[in-house]
């Protein structure tokens, strides 16, 4: 099959087959008559075949040029559907952002109505997940991780360093710290994916308890989860300050004592490579680095440094 001919002068037939006219072709596409039938001669020249032929003052298609003239308006359509399609997801598709379960369920579910209560017009898909999503594959815009899994992703920059606390019913009575000891405590197994995070142990180690290896009443595979047995009074748990600082403000839970333990390693956000060719992406990356820093915030040991 010979080369396509130019797309410039398969465009100006498809006008000038719709229209009936060139001079009407050459007034909705802004240019002369003259260019326009420049365009026609260029097009049959490189056909080898006459597509419209002189009728009065007007023009007609020939038998060729009736054939042709479906097929090309089609391929236009489709070029401009294909265009409003991307103008659309660029403008307003909404953005989807995955995360780790209960992150999701805990800090970045709740935090996300305040983006939407500013940007109505820009939805949110979140997506719960363990495993990481491939970025550059188109289905996901961001991804908020823990640790280590931030290096599968190319783009990337720290959001903040979290810090683990003793929580629990604000009924529950925790008058020291060796008190814990005897009350149901509630764990969480982290998964063999990730560096597991200081335990009770560690704690009551940095309370001057010793060494001291509790078992914990009830372990739970979810953070949220753990976090959920403790607003119901069913003992106490080492949370992470991001995952319960709406459940201490709204006095669901309380913080019997003020030590607190860092996490080993930083949350991260990543995007992939188009991901800021949408409107309101980059928007909403800063919004979210911003959210992210208010959290380092609160301990000065837990800011965050810049990734790349």
């Amino acid at each position: 099959m010979q080369p396509l001919p130019p797309l410039r002068a398969l465009q100006i037939f498809a006008a000038v087959g719709r229209c009936g006219s060139i001079v009407v072709a050459a007034g909705e596409l802004g240019i002369s008559a003259g260019a326009v039938s420049q365009q026609i001669r260029l097009l049959e020249d490189w056909l080898g075949l006459h597509l419209v032929e002189r009728s009065g003052r007007g023009i007609v298609l020939t038998r060729w040029g009736r054939l042709y003239l479906p097929k090309v308006s089609e391929a236009f359509t489709r070029l401009e559907d294909a265009q409003r399609l991307l103008e659309r997801e660029r403008r307003g598709g909404g953005i989807t952002v995955s995360t780790l379960p209960s992150l999701a369920s805990k800090w970045l579910g709740p935090l996300l109505f305040a983006w939407q209560a500013q940007h109505p017009d820009v939805p949110i898909r979140l997506h719960g997940a363990d495993a990481e999503p491939r970025l550059d594959e188109g289905q996901v815009d961001f991804r908020v991780t823990y640790g280590a899994a931030a290096r599968q992703h190319r783009h990337a920059v720290v959001l903040f360093t979290d810090e683990l606390l003793p929580a629990c019913h604000p009924e529950l009575e925790v008058p020291e710290p060796a008190a814990i000891l005897k009350l149901p405590l509630i764990g969480i197994d982290w998964a063999p994916d990730f560096h597991s995070p200081p335990g009770w142990a560690d704690w009551l180690r940095l309370a001057g308890l010793g060494d001291t290896t509790p078992r914990p009443a009830l372990t739970f595979t979810l953070s949220a989860q753990a976090i959920d047995a403790a607003i119901a009074g069913r003992g106490l748990v080492l949370a992470q300050r991001s995952m319960v600082a709406e459940d201490l403000r709204l006095g669901r839970l309380k913080q019997p004592f003020a030590l607190c333990l860092p996490m080993p390693e930083p949350y991260w956000l990543a995007w992939g490579a188009s991901t800021l060719d949408h409107t309101q992406a980059e928007l909403f990356r800063r919004w979210l680095i911003a959210r992210g820093r208010e959290v380092a915030r609160r301990d000065p040991a837990t800011r965050p440094e810049h990734g790349s």
